[in-house]
This record gives C-alpha cells, sequence and structure tokens, in this order.
C-alpha cells in the first residue's frame, strides 16, 4: 500500500470512528468522567492538561533553532521540526473548530445542547478537534520519529494529556481522537516532507 493510500485509509478509520463516537459514546462517556471529576482528580488533570498547551513546545523549539542555528544545524532543524508540527496542528484544529463550531461538554452538561453551530467562534462552540490532543499527540510523534525506542513513554504522556480533556469535560471522546490523529498525521508528514532529511543530515548542512 502506498504513503498516500495509507494516509487515505488512516482518515476514513479515524472519520468513521469519530462519527460513531458522536453519535453513541461521546455523551455518555462526557457524563460518566464528569461524574468523577472532583478534587484531589481535577486538581491533577488540571496540571497534566496544561502540557498541552501549544507555548510548551513553541517556544523552546523556537529558541533552538536559532541558538543552534549555525553551531549545531541537526539540533536546530530538530526544535524547528517541533515548531512546525507544534504550529501546523494548531492552527489546522483551529480552522476545522470554527468551520464545525461543535458545543463542548459544558453546554451539554448545563443546558442539554449537543451538536453543531457551523462558523461560531465562540470557545463554547470549538469542540472539534482538540487542540491540546492535537499538540500532545504531533509533538509526541516528533519525538517517536526522533527517538523510536521511546515510543510508549513519548505516546503514553501525549495520551494522558489527551484523557485529561476528557475527564475535566473540555472535550468529548471524537475530539480527542480526531485531535489526536490530526497531531501524529501532521509530525509524520512534516517529518518525511521536510525535515528527515535535514536532521540526520551531515554538520555542514545549515537551515
Amino acid at each position: 500500500m502506498s504513503t498516500r493510500s495509507r494516509y487515505t485509509a488512516s482518515t476514513a478509520i479515524i472519520l468513521i470512528a469519530s462519527a460513531l463516537s458522536f453519535a453513541f459514546l461521546d455523551r455518555e462517556t462526557a457524563l460518566f468522567f464528569h461524574a468523577l471529576d472532583t478534587p484531589p482528580w481535577h486538581d491533577v488533570f488540571d496540571t497534566i492538561t496544561r502540557f498541552g498547551q501549544s507555548e510548551w513546545y513553541l517556544v523552546p523549539g523556537l529558541l533552538l533553532f536559532v541558538i543552534f542555528r549555525n553551531s549545531r544545524p541537526p539540533l536546530s532543524w530538530t526544535g524547528l521540526f517541533v515548531f512546525a508540527v507544534t504550529a501546523v496542528s494548531g492552527i489546522a484544529a483551529n480552522i476545522v473548530k470554527f468551520i464545525l463550531g461543535r458545543a463542548r461538554p459544558g453546554l451539554f452538561f448545563h443546558e442539554g445542547i449537543y451538536g453543531l453551530d457551523w462558523f461560531n467562534a465562540a470557545h463554547a462552540w470549538t469542540s472539534f478537534p482538540s487542540g491540546h490532543s492535537a499538540t500532545a499527540f504531533s509533538v509526541g510523534a516528533a519525538l517517536v520519529l526522533l527517538y523510536p525506542g521511546a515510543a510508549p513513554l513519548f505516546y503514553g504522556a501525549a495520551a494522558i494529556i489527551a484523557f485529561s480533556r476528557i475527564f475535566l469535560g473540555q472535550h468529548y471522546l471524537s475530539d480527542v481522537i480526531a485531535g489526536s490523529f490530526l497531531g501524529i498525521a501532521t509530525s509524520i508528514f512534516l517529518y518525511h516532507r521536510y525535515f528527515k532529511q535535514r536532521i540526520h543530515a551531515p554538520q555542514e548542512l545549515k537551515p
């Protein structure tokens, strides 16, 4: 199977899984974890979820790119790679959020609202996909591509961050599924398309 075919098949599977979750699982899982969202668990996951914020990776990635641009080009390219996957997956997630305008779980918990309101940029209507999940898995996948032996660690950390969004009632299961896939797909595409040869190139190849 060609790379394009694998991407197409993977995207189709994720879209189907998200649609099935939207129809049959999202409300039930949201209510289940909402009932468990009490201290001290709320405080634990509220801390964990902060590591899904893009600035944790955008700033260090950009600093690595600038600081080591001349002295250590592979490390510089690595920094730019982390910056790029975080930025691209985040921008893509925000575009889809705006287009679909999916109500966040809070609206369902308090007002019984469940569904879409197209082109609604209000925070309460930007549930799909999860931006934190996209960030966590884009960075996690990027690190796995660079350090394959540590895949369980990086993907495990990303999964915990993504799960925190469900536990805290910020996103539905399908939001997290789609956001996670978006992050992984972004990293794989950018790595093979633009960064693999540069990161692993001899020292003389500079950004």
